[in-house]
């Protein structure tokens, strides 16, 4: 007898999970169809029951050696200088004997059948469902990190499952996604489970998404390009204060990510979640959308997206509505086509519109997709092209 969604979701009981994260769990189930239909075995031997510090240690090639036994991890721009036995900022990769490992391999403590909208990325495949993974860990530290309790953990505190690549896509086609997404927490952070995953899913016929904070090394960044098809780059701030005193990274090096995707032929989508007294200044928004004009195109889709209070910026409330229209209005000034507002149920700007007739040509109710009026890749009315992923 196959486990209904819930029951095995109580089976994570079982095992010690707290009634924090058992809710957790369960909230997230019931919205975002997530555990039940991808972990529903096809025989009780295939059962995936979650486990806490579940993770294998496997050898990485991104870190060179120093003197003595000490390491540089060259994974991201943190540079992390390891000792043996120390872990890198990230908390997922370990110095063991003069040795590099990461130890967020084959042990995902999130799996989710979404709608590709959820990453956010409005122009690939509308309609579509993801298989949606990520790992403990992260190469920042926000402030207002929504998924603190994973993102920000090391991997023996969280629970987790024991999926290799060969699993992960498996599961993916049975539940018939289009595509794997590396999302939810830092991808950088798990990138060689991510890479062996991508190039399995590029063989198979799924595309690559990612949703990530954009801190990585150039060299892994070009690797994963071969296999990459879209990316959604939070670009947090447009300040490097904002980024060294709300989040422990740089701006630098997510600007030169975003402008290697670009030019790499990524499909790429950008995030800013706008907060309250921290990057809603609108001098500082226009000349960051002046900066993506420019750089990367104005046929590059941004979204706005509003804050709610969360983990260490429980104090200050959610983003004024008015705040984010008038970031979408510089925006559209500058010239960017495609701007949408996010986390505003049944605003009028989470649908796309065609930036030559004005028409609407994709109709979004929450993560459902209404009309769609596309045509080859065009607007059903005017035949302006719309960049995407269309087929």
């Amino acid at each position: 007898m196959r486990a209904s969604p819930a029951k095995q979701i109580l089976l994570f009981g079982e095992t010690g999970i707290s009634r924090r994260q058992f809710v957790r769990c369960l909230g997230t189930a019931l919205c975002s169809f997530c555990l039940g239909p991808i972990l529903r075995p096809g025989n009780r031997a295939e059962a995936q029951i979650v486990k806490r510090g579940g993770f294998k240690m496997k050898v990485s090639p991104y870190f060179s050696n120093l003197k003595g036994r000490e390491i540089l991890c060259q994974l991201c721009p943190k540079q992390c200088r390891l000792r043996d036995g120390d872990r890198g900022f990230c908390r997922v990769r370990m110095n063991r004997g003069g040795t590099g490992y990461t130890l967020a391999y084959g042990n995902p403590c999130v799996v989710h059948l979404d709608p590709i909208e959820r990453q956010p990325l409005f122009h690939v495949l509308p309609s579509s469902q993801s298989l949606s993974l990520t790992t403990a860990g992260c190469n920042f530290h926000c402030m207002f990190c929504q998924n603190w309790e994973f993102a920000l953990a090391s991997p023996e505190h969280v629970y987790s499952y024991d999926m290799p690549p060969e699993l992960v896509l498996k599961k993916g086609k049975q539940m018939n996604a289009r595509a794997v997404a590396y999302t939810y927490g830092e991808p950088t952070v798990f990138f060689e489970y991510m890479l062996d995953v991508a190039a399995g899913a590029t063989e198979g016929g799924l595309l690559n998404v990612l949703h990530s904070n954009g801190f990585i090394s150039h060299r892994p960044l070009r690797e994963l390009i071969d296999y990459l098809d879209a990316a959604n780059i939070d670009l947090k701030a447009f300040r490097q204060s904002f980024y060294e005193e709300l989040c422990a990274g740089k701006l630098q090096p997510v600007l030169e990510t975003l402008k290697i995707l670009k030019h790499s032929n990524i499909h790429l989508e950008i995030t800013n979640l706008v907060i309250p007294t921290k990057n809603d200044d609108m001098v500082t928004i226009r000349e960051m959308c002046t900066w993506i004009t420019g750089e990367l195109g104005k046929d590059t889709p941004v979204h706005f997206l509003r804050f709610y209070p969360l983990y260490r910026l429980s104090g200050l409330p959610p983003t004024p509505v008015a705040t984010l229209e008038g970031a979408r209005d510089i925006a559209l000034s500058c010239g960017l086509e495609y701007v949408y507002i996010g986390n505003v149920p049944g605003h009028k700007a989470w649908n796309t519109f065609c930036p030559r007739c004005g028409r609407l040509v994709i109709e979004r109710i929450g993560y459902m997709i209404g009309e769609i009026n596309l045509k080859g890749g065009k607007c059903r009315f005017c035949g302006n092209p719309i960049p995407g992923i269309w087929d």
